[in-house]
């Protein structure tokens, strides 16, 4: 059935359930519609946005009967901007909204008897906002900062995040007004990222293929209003072809330092442009003990080890660490926090290690695995299944490759342990997991 898509025509409609993705499901004729912004139970006027076969995707004209769980929104640009997805209803909510999601995917992906799903969530109401120690925000015609918009790639000017580090915001402002005032750099985005006591900064700027590639000038004027900005590097965008980009984005220009010390889970870590870390600043410190806590042996693996935070942490419990890493802005800040401990750096990617392991080789007692939103695979399933540790901890920002992957690993012997939702993202529709299991 193919609902009209017409921007005059309104249709009533009960909201339901929440559905990943930030969207609440409601029901049209018996087809399924997607409701962002709505909250369960409502009465609420929609149009129809887009149309497929399946399913359609709509927009709420008005909340006709809101939910009593409906709040104002901390932020004047939710709903336009894309970040956030549940800001109007409060954090219980959001969790429960989450747990529900998480379930669902699990039980949809053939991952059953999940039992309770356990909560790691920050102290209080406060800790729901100013926790992201990293944003991306690209430049609008008037070079203005913002977010892209929600189902729009247009850019929605920022004039508060409360869901950032207020560094992050002031530095955003700066360096925007620093890119007017340096015109021919031809910036079209920056990222950000600071340290939990916002102490220091990292600034990333992108320029289109062909901008100029003078930096001093810009960064300079950012740190004349942002003191904590420590470093700043220029990545010149390779171009758009008929097949995907021409070339890979690459570093032309650097200023001051390269990487940012972080202190978390009791280490300084260092962190360089570019390298992964886990981006909520209150939870850091409680993630690393929920992966390590309990855990000892003879030897570990830390696969997708990014800068070693969890190889850290696991060198005081294990003889020895072997922590895997690809990603070429990770390695050498993983080889440097892992100095002066049992254990050793390995660059290569997770698939090409298990692939070389041998079978006789020593087995490792726990496998820490913390993989891209895509996930292990099922080649990387089947060869981690085939090592035979008797534990491994799976950290998953994507319940729908979590579910596929665990299903694999479970048809190799292993059962659930435990499964955790890690709230580090509030007011958002993503989810955190960490997922145990051990062998029968």
């Amino acid at each position: 059935m193919k609902l009209p898509a017409n921007p005059s025509e309104t249709h009533q409609v009960e909201i339901g359930k929440p559905v990943y993705g930030g969207a609440f499901l409601a029901r049209l004729e018996g087809k399924a519609v997607f409701v962002p912004l709505g909250l369960p139970g409502e009465q609420a006027r929609i149009r129809i946005a887009q149309s497929r076969p399946s399913y359609a995707a709509a927009e709420a004209e008005e909340i006709v009967t809101p939910s009593a769980e409906r709040i104002r929104p901390a932020c004047p640009h939710f709903g336009a901007c894309g970040g956030c997805h549940y800001q109007h209803t409060n954090h219980t909510t959001q969790l429960a909204f989450k747990q529900a999601i998480l379930r669902e995917t699990l039980e949809r992906g053939g991952v059953r008897d999940v039992g309770e799903i356990a909560v790691l969530s920050g102290a209080g109401e406060a800790q729901t906002w100013g926790y992201r120690n990293r944003i991306r925000l690209a430049f609008d015609a008037a070079g203005r900062p913002g977010y892209r918009g929600r189902r729009s790639h247009a850019v929605i000017p920022m004039e508060q995040c409360p869901i950032a580090a207020p560094v992050l915001v002031e530095a955003a402002r700066a360096a925007a007004e620093a890119a007017r005032q340096c015109a021919s750099q031809g910036f079209t985005e920056v990222e950000l990222f600071t340290n939990a006591d916002e102490s220091a900064l990292l600034l990333s700027a992108f320029a289109a293929q062909g901008g100029k590639t003078r930096l001093d000038e810009f960064v300079q004027r950012v740190k004349e209003r942002v003191p904590a900005l420590e470093g700043a590097a220029l990545v010149v965008d390779g171009g758009e072809g008929r097949r995907g980009p021409v070339r890979p984005p690459r570093t032309v220009a650097q200023w001051g330092a390269k990487s940012l010390t972080y202190r978390a889970a009791g280490f300084d870590y260092r962190v360089d442009h570019g390298a992964f870390f886990q981006v909520n600043r209150w939870l850091v410190d409680a993630l690393v003990e929920k992966v390590t806590a309990g855990q000892r042996g003879a030897l570990a693996w830390d696969l997708f080890a990014g800068v070693g935070l969890f190889a850290r942490r696991l060198t005081a419990s294990f003889d020895r660490v072997l922590a895997v890493e690809a990603a070429p802005a990770a390695t050498k800040a993983l080889a440097r926090n892992l100095k002066d401990t049992a254990s050793t750096p390995i660059r290569a990617t997770t698939f090409d290690f298990l692939r070389d392991w041998r079978a006789g080789s020593a087995v490792p007692d726990l496998i820490v695995a913390d993989p891209p939103r895509a996930g292990l695979g099922a080649d990387t399933c089947g060869l981690l299944a085939s090592v035979g540790a008797p534990a491994i901890t799976y950290v998953s920002c994507d319940p729908a490759t979590l579910a596929r992957d665990l299903r694999a690993l479970l048809a190799e012997g292993y059962r659930i342990e435990s499964v955790t939702l890690a709230d580090l993202f509030p007011q958002t529709f993503h989810i955190e997991c960490v997922a145990e299991i051990k062998r029968n």
